[in-house]
């Protein structure tokens, strides 16, 4: 097995051994077995924290290197015109604390997201046309992620009949205050 502890910057393709495909479920865990593309047994040692995106690259104790693929998986992509709608849907999507992937191609802007018939609901009001299909899902990163600002933020995910959500937010900050 291949132990996979390091995240590197991406390098040449004939550098890289094989690709792992994962759905983002199991993108943002730092420990797991899975097996890549081609058959290798890999394990992530890996630190919390970072969701391993599509195209992100892993080092293993022995120097061989995996890229990382994000797997089709059912999404809900949801149209809208640019700006001012796309802006709307974007505030009342993230509002609600989901997971979203925003981006455009030659039929214009989308925003993505895992299928939740209350999500759909919203981005039809807001004017949305939405398709369902299977596909790449690889969420914005957290804005204070990429800042390094020191804010936790997990999110718990359960998926049966039901739909249940947990949302543990950390906040924290400390600010010295000098009065003369």
């Amino acid at each position: 097995m291949l132990e996979m502890n390091q995240r590197i910057a991406p390098v040449e393709s004939t550098e890289v051994l094989d690709t792992l495909t994962l759905p983002y479920e199991l993108r943002i865990r730092g420990r797991l077995r899975a097996t890549t593309d081609n058959g290798h047994d890999v394990g992530l040692f890996l630190d919390r924290g970072p969701v391993l995106r599509e195209g992100a690259h892993l080092m293993a104790k022995g120097g061989e290197i995996v890229r990382i693929r994000a797997a089709d998986e059912p999404v809900v992509t949801a149209r809208i015109a640019d700006g001012l709608p796309l802006a709307r849907l974007c505030y009342h999507l993230g509002n609600r604390h989901v997971t979203l992937a925003i981006g455009n191609d030659d039929k214009g802007s989308w925003v993505r997201f895992p299928p939740d018939h209350v999500l759909e609901e919203l981005a039809e009001r807001l004017g949305a046309t939405l398709e369902h299909h299977q596909g790449p899902f690889d969420p914005e990163p957290g804005a204070y992620a990429q800042a390094g600002q020191g804010h936790g933020h997990s999110h718990g995910h359960s998926h049966g009949n039901g739909h249940s959500h947990s949302h543990s937010h950390d906040h924290r900050h400390s600010h010295g205050h000098h009065h003369h």
